[in-house]
């Protein structure tokens, strides 16, 4: 069975600790030959272990500004004091060579891409709790108290926006969210929307 040969957009958001950046991880592993994934620009400092091309591209905020005046940003958002965005140029031309692509963004940049390519699946990845979210984050061990309550402030308000998402993938452990993922994207690959070019050309040789 054949579908249209335009790649599908799965833009995956969700709060600070739910562990979107993980789940993603684990899907490129295990299938890297279906997926591209989509590197954002962002103006914060790199964490331990972050490779700049590979997890971030880690710009100034003057580049960062300078991209957004001339186009070149997908979306972006200004998240606790720092800039993310997404470079236009690579996810169009990947979309149209038909292959699917995994974009991890703010729950804000998510509802930007989806005003601008509303074909675009929008996956909400959401802790089983806000206990869970502050261990998560304090587990880090990369930022002090005060930035984590910050962080879990926006949170709580950002939990909310799970309901402008197309779905809802609870993050309980990271097997269980990628399976549900899965699933998803099983089902989004047959959707009648996405089957409609393959449908025109059966029904047309009968």
């Amino acid at each position: 069975m054949g579908s249209d040969s335009r790649g599908i957009l799965y833009v995956l958001s969700g709060p600070s600790g739910s562990g979107k950046g993980t789940v993603i991880r684990h899907m490129l592993q295990q299938d890297a030959d279906r997926f591209a994934f989509s590197v954002s620009a962002t103006t914060r400092s790199p964490r331990p272990g972050e490779i700049d091309g590979k997890d971030y591209f880690f710009i100034t905020r003057q580049d960062f500004e300078n991209k957004i005046a001339s186009g070149e940003m997908l979306e972006y958002v200004e998240y606790c004091g720092n800039y993310y965005g997404t470079p236009r140029a690579p996810v169009e031309e990947t979309l149209r060579q038909g292959r699917d692509m995994l974009l991890e963004i703010e729950v804000t940049g998510g509802k930007n891409v989806k005003r601008l390519l509303p074909e675009a699946v929008l996956i909400f990845i959401a802790p089983p709790s806000i206990k869970e979210l502050r261990e998560r984050l304090t587990g880090r061990g990369t930022e002090d108290s005060a930035t984590i309550e910050r962080r879990l402030e926006v949170a709580r308000s950002e939990l909310g926006e799970y309901v402008n998402y197309d779905y809802l993938a609870l993050n309980d452990t990271v097997e269980q969210c990628v399976g549900r993922i899965g699933a998803i994207m099983q089902a989004e690959k047959t959707a009648t929307t996405r089957m409609r070019a393959f449908m025109e050309r059966v029904i047309q040789h009968v």
